[in-house]
């Protein structure tokens, strides 16, 4: 007899303890996980990486064969606030095939697909970069020094990289990320 109410006890403590931990998770959820424990439904909300790269215009084997993935040296910004602070005509697109956000101007992970991307263009080189007419550029949203790119964009450089690889037969050795990456 007295094994029942020790079991009670022990259960009613085992359901407080997982409804408390819900709690803080769900509380939680809009900080980075850097900043403590998170919610990985945020990061499951995102779009699929497939629906990113996925454009109307045919896309061949050999077209791309190297990707470069870059800061946007800003701490925050989207593809719009992107091409503001590079001083083009909000008609022009930024010298990039994707964004990555940060959560400040985009979802945290984002994947945002440039125009180029969608038209496939290449990029032009310029004075911070030097790839060439098969490389695949992508923008992460953030200096790398002050600005550190978060978890959900870690991992969503990870899935697209990974997924551009694969569907281009793109070798592991030819993508470069940033020095201090």
């Amino acid at each position: 007899m007295a094994v029942q109410p020790r079991v009670a006890k022990v259960l009613m403590i085992l359901l407080i303890s997982m409804t408390a931990g819900t709690i803080v998770l769900m509380a939680m959820e809009s900080n980075t996980p850097l900043a403590g424990p998170f919610c990985l439904s945020s990061y499951y909300r995102l779009g699929s990486v497939e629906k990113a790269i996925h454009t109307d215009i045919p896309q061949s084997q050999g077209r791309w064969d190297s990707i470069e993935v870059y800061y946007s040296q800003t701490g925050a910004g989207n593809i719009e606030q992107l091409t503001v602070l590079a001083g083009l005509p909000s008609h022009e697109d930024i010298n990039c095939h994707f964004v990555i956000c940060n959560g400040l101007g985009g979802a945290d992970g984002q994947i945002q697909t440039t125009e180029k991307w969608k038209k496939q263009w290449v990029i032009m080189p310029g004075n911070n970069w030097f790839g060439d007419v098969k490389t695949i550029r992508i923008c992460i949203v953030a200096d790398g020094k002050d600005t550190k790119p978060s978890d959900f964009q870690v991992k969503r450089i990870e899935a697209l990289t990974e997924e551009l690889c694969r569907k281009f037969e793109i070798r592991l050795e030819s993508i470069r990320y940033p020095e201090n990456w």
